[in-house]
């Protein structure tokens, strides 16, 4: 399981809007065959393991990170490719939550006789596909808001200078989340600032959406965000009324505007965070990447979208700057966002703090 787990992880980020899977197959103490879901979704892991497999499958166990699909798509459904196949054997790592499958592809293995092991490694297979998970229940993509931040709290000092508060290896780390990622979302503030590229600087990596939240059309129309040579484009978020204007300003082959609602009624110009990440849901998207600033860490956290928090902390104090997250105003300690599941890590002469948000915490997958 855990090698069906490598498998998978490597192909995070390209496989919206179906889940990472892997899948190796053994048969006399030796693995006969082994793959993951393509770039894309399809095909899926339990077709190119069966794939390479061929007839030693037969009398096999297959070990597979999420159940196996019972329903048909383009493709036919992998639980009954691995009946027919002749697998003896299936060990999967938890139920698919995807409503068309959850349990019924262990059912059909069941009902054709084929031996059925469900929860091996379960919390990190759940784990690996939070972004599907969260899509397919919530109707939003997992969200994860990364921050830097010196030990006092600040994300730039006094001039609005941030670079670099971290270290290079937490930056390189970074870069990779951006490789799994759906999207990267940062507020205009963040782009005024330090005019970001938002890209992916690993060798054979992807580069995520980049997606900015707008609403005033504050950015530079030249800003790097939007005439970065990439193949993700990115996208303007702004609100309905700004958008004519918008698409005059800055679209483009690269720059795609979208029109979302405010909140604070028809006046208002802050972005109702809830509607957007519905919004990606239904393009299908898994997993974002919030990068801030303050403004929108503030904002995304009080919508109630940040399912994780990931905080680069540096062993330096800045004094006056900006604070880590603005715009939340808790009167009482008691009613602040808990987190759980604290982890905490050293990266370079950083301390990665990474946790759960506490309120956001989703039920165990149910045993089959």
């Amino acid at each position: 399981m855990r090698s069906a787990l490598a498998l998978a992880r490597r192909m995070l980020g390209r496989t919206s809007p179906n889940p990472a899977v892997g899948c190796v197959i053994v048969r006399g103490g030796r693995i006969v065959g082994q793959g993951a879901t393509a770039a894309g979704g399809r095909p899926h892991a339990e077709a190119v393991a069966l794939a390479r497999a061929g007839a030693r499958a037969r009398g096999a166990t297959a070990y597979v990170s999420l159940e196996p699909c019972a329903h048909q798509g383009r493709t036919a459904p992998c639980a009954r490719a691995l009946v027919e196949a002749g697998v003896r054997r299936v060990v999967a790592g938890c139920v698919d939550p995807y409503p068309p499958v959850r349990g019924r592809g262990i059912a059909i293995l069941r009902a054709a006789g084929v031996a059925v092991t469900s929860g091996v490694l379960e919390d990190e297979c759940r784990r690996l596909n939070a972004g599907f998970i969260t899509r397919v229940t919530r109707g939003r993509p997992f969200a994860t808001l990364k921050l830097a931040l010196s030990l006092d709290g600040r994300i730039t000092a006094a001039s609005g200078d941030s670079q670099w508060i971290s270290s290079p290896a937490s930056r390189a780390l970074v870069h990779r989340w951006r490789r799994e990622a759906d999207a990267v979302m940062v507020g205009a503030g963040t782009v005024i600032a330090d005019n970001p590229r938002l890209t992916c600087r690993v060798a054979g990596g992807r580069d995520p959406v980049r997606v900015i939240i707008d609403g005033r059309l504050r950015c530079p129309p030249r800003a790097r965000v939007f005439v970065e040579r990439s193949v993700a484009p990115a996208l303007l978020v702004t609100t309905a009324a700004n958008v004519a204007r918008a698409r005059r300003r800055y679209g483009g082959a690269r720059v795609e505007v979208l029109g979302c609602p405010v909140r604070g009624g028809a006046r208002g110009n802050e972005i109702d965070l809830r509607a957007l990440m519905r919004e990606l849901g239904r393009r299908g998207w898994c997993n974002v990447l919030v990068e801030g600033g303050a403004r929108l860490a503030g904002s995304a956290l009080g919508a109630g979208i940040i399912d994780r928090v990931a905080f680069f902390v540096a062993p330096i104090v800045i004094g006056a700057g900006t604070p880590a997250v603005e715009g939340l105003g808790f009167a009482r300690v008691r009613d602040a966002i808990a987190l759980d599941d604290l982890s905490v890590r050293r990266l370079g002469g950083d301390l990665l703090v990474e946790a759960d948000i506490a309120t956001r915490r989703r039920a165990p997958a149910r045993r089959v």
